[in-house]
């Protein structure tokens, strides 16, 4: 079920659908819960699954021109008080791992696992930096409908894109409805927000890193620079991007689904 709560003056949309261990899901930057229906129909049946349009995203409000991962745990945290929920597995694709691994170092007592879908725990590089002050400018200059077209459709492997059409047509319509404000906010927040190398291989709950070998923003070796717990597991997508739960729907579902029933059990 669809709701909204006041998070610092704003509103911040969720959706609450199933029964059972809740898993929270955060999606991606110019993305929307929307981008996770797929999963949530097929999810809920086993998983009470809880969906969140991160701030400036979907039909969440603005708070400020920095949205840090700082301030998007707080509202995925305000989020989980507003349902009486103490405990949950947490999911988080692209911007929305940054978002859950910051909540896991401010929150440790509430995240039973972990999923992370092409995402890192590293910090922006100034190449990177860069790269986000050249999308913010163009952003200012009126061109976020191009941008958010090629943002897009670089997020499948290029061997995908036609076979999702439809799919990547429905990802750029949320793209283009992103508030410029909201776009900017993020944008600076990811670029100032810290490493989270220490929180991931220190963690001893279990922590699946789904990643995939066509992506263009996510290296599929990343793991490889970080000490991993014992706890960590490491999924290849082998005929991913970006969107690895699109491109591979079958196979994430499938091993995200083992993975949280054992984490559960």
């Amino acid at each position: 079920m669809l709701k909204k709560i006041q998070f610092r003056n704003t509103s911040i949309r969720f959706d609450d659908t199933g029964e059972g261990f809740p898993v929270v899901f955060l999606h991606g930057f110019m993305e929307s819960l929307d981008v996770w229906d797929d999963m949530v129909e097929k999810l809920s049946k086993d998983f009470r699954v809880i969906t969140v349009d991160l701030l400036g995203h979907g039909q969440s409000g603005n708070v400020g021109p920095i949205h840090s991962m700082d301030i998007m745990a707080q509202e995925v945290k305000a989020i989980l008080d507003d349902l009486g929920i103490g405990q949950v597995a947490l999911v988080g694709h692209s911007m929305g791992g940054y978002v859950a691994l910051e909540f896991l170092k401010d929150y440790p007592q509430m995240v039973k696992c972990l999923v992370l879908f092409h995402s890192t725990p590293f910090p922006d590089t100034d190449e990177r930096k860069a790269s986000r002050d050249e999308m913010i400018k163009d952003i200012k200059s009126g061109r976020k409908v191009p941008l958010a077209k090629d943002f897009v459709k670089k997020t499948f492997a290029p061997e995908n894109v036609k076979k999702f059409e439809k799919k990547i047509g429905f990802f750029k319509i949320i793209a283009i409805n992103t508030s410029n404000e909201g776009i900017i906010a993020a944008l600076e927040g990811m670029k100032v927000r810290p490493s989270y190398v220490d929180v991931l291989e220190k963690q001893e709950i279990p922590i699946l890193w789904m990643l995939g070998k066509n992506d263009q923003f996510i290296p599929v070796d990343v793991y490889k620079q970080v000490e991993l717990p014992g706890s960590a597991e490491i999924f290849v997508l082998e005929h991913s991007g970006h969107q690895g739960f699109v491109e591979e729907e079958e196979k994430s579902y499938a091993k995200l689904k083992e993975f949280l029933e054992q984490c559960v059990d």
